[in-house]
């Protein structure tokens, strides 16, 4: 009987490509294989404004860069201490798989090609990563070990980052000293961690007495935080107090807010970006385009316009509701249309925003949970010189067929950058909206 051999390989779907198309550098040193099926796929993907067309496209790119004139049947080496690449080609159903699977779809040819290259190498532990439950369902059901891509994932969903925490019993004295001193109090005198890092909200009590502060990660002092209106828009709990806390603060240039529907994170953060409209060269409310059931957006009768409003519109639902704040002629209402026809304040598909400059810009990017952290990275790392980003949603509602609540990007944004100096993140719990959506949130 052969021993198994250490180094495994690996088979990548086409989704797992999209998902982060430099995925083959994230196996160690095992060898990675492409079926020429996703090939064949990723084709279809290649033009695009979307995310996922750039993806395609660029991983186009990086195999044709690590070939050069080597053909594909060869082994390519992925870099130092990494394994090796190559595609395999399609192979004829077995029995096994003609019988279980007679329909040939890309999956299924996808699967032979695996049920093949378990055969070839016995000595060798096979696996599929696919993003796809049904097809690791699938090749499970026929012997194949069949994984989900985790490298980017969150490690334990139920400790995901809030962002608030609630202090019981905090000396009086402490929390009286918040109330009088503008410039806050040590988080020595709170006995928090010496070595707390970023920014940090706490909801402080004892018996009658309690406070809301912020903790700031630069001069370490814990700050009472005020309710404020914010153009029109009044927080009415303690986790909306924090968010236009976090989205007002200059120093804070990253903020992630979460939270179910009705909680007021999109709205928040539009009224926040009005408030500092001057601090701004231009807002921009943005949102990725995920089709109902899948369908592409070519189905949708009208021009391009036509076709991306109904995406678009909850976007304008917000900014109508912070209009009603205020009567048709008074400064604050006709700012808000002086902007939009200016372009100061522009609501978009995420897609649209690809090529822009984007410095000096209060960037909203509402339904994050539908970003893969691939993504969230790619629209982080375009921010300029000035520019603040907030990214919302909920990640419980997710969209995408390929993402769940711990391989989102937005989950993935609040965990990595929670100790950084220039990133709040608040989770919002209770719903404003109204109590017909609150009670239908808890118990449908």
């Amino acid at each position: 009987m052969k021993r198994k051999n250490n180094k495994k390989l690996f088979i990548i779907d086409t989704n797992v490509l999209l998902h982060d198309y430099k995925c083959i550098y994230n196996f160690e040193e095992n060898d990675v294989i492409i079926p020429i099926v996703v090939l064949e796929e990723l084709d279809k993907f290649k033009r695009g404004n979307d995310l996922i067309n750039f993806h395609a496209r660029e991983f186009t790119r990086e195999l044709d860069r690590l070939a050069g004139d080597l053909l594909l049947t060869a082994n390519i080496p992925l870099g130092e201490n990494l394994g090796n690449l190559h595609i395999e080609t399609g192979k004829d159903f077995s029995d096994k798989v003609n019988q279980s699977f007679p329909e040939r779809t890309a999956d299924h040819r996808i699967l032979a090609i695996a049920e093949y290259v378990c055969g070839a190498n016995k000595d060798k532990t096979v696996v599929l990563i696919t993003k796809d439950i049904n097809l690791r369902m699938k090749a499970k059901s026929l012997g194949i070990i069949a994984q989900d891509y985790e490298n980017d994932k969150v490690a334990n969903i139920d400790d995901l980052y809030k962002g608030i925490s609630v202090m019981e019993g905090v000396d009086q004295g402490l929390i009286s000293k918040l109330y009088e001193l503008p410039d806050g109090v040590t988080s020595e005198e709170f006995k928090l961690e010496k070595d707390l890092k970023g920014h940090k909200f706490f909801i402080l009590k004892n018996n009658g007495a309690s406070a809301l502060a912020h903790y700031n990660p630069v001069n370490k002092n814990l700050t009472r935080v005020i309710k404020q209106t914010t153009y029109g828009i009044d927080p009415r709990n303690a986790e909306q107090t924090f968010a236009i806390e976090a989205l007002s603060n200059p120093d804070i240039q990253l903020v992630s807010l979460t939270g179910k529907a009705g909680t007021g994170k999109t709205l928040l953060a539009l009224a926040a970006a009005l408030q500092q409209h001057k601090r701004y060269k231009q807002i921009f409310l943005a949102r990725p385009i995920v089709p109902l059931a899948n369908r592409d957006l070519g189905f949708l009768p009208g021009d391009v316009k036509e076709k991306m409003d109904p995406y678009m519109q909850p976007l304008y639902d917000n900014l109508t509701v912070i209009k009603h704040k205020f009567s048709h002629q008074s400064p604050e209402f006709l700012r808000i249309n002086d902007l939009m026809k200016e372009e100061k304040l522009v609501i978009t598909p995420l897609a649209y925003i690809r090529g822009r400059s984007l410095s000096s810009i209060f960037f909203i990017v509402d339904e994050a949970q539908n970003l893969t952290p691939h993504e969230i990275k790619t629209i982080i790392t375009r921010a300029g010189e000035g520019t603040k980003m907030v990214f919302t949603g909920d990640i419980e509602q997710i969209d995408s067929p390929y993402l769940d609540a711990a391989s989102n990007g937005l989950s993935y944004l609040s965990d990595k950058m929670k100790n950084q100096d220039i990133f709040a993140h608040v989770n919002l719990i209770k719903g404003e909206r109204s109590f017909l959506a609150e009670l239908a949130s808890k118990l449908l």
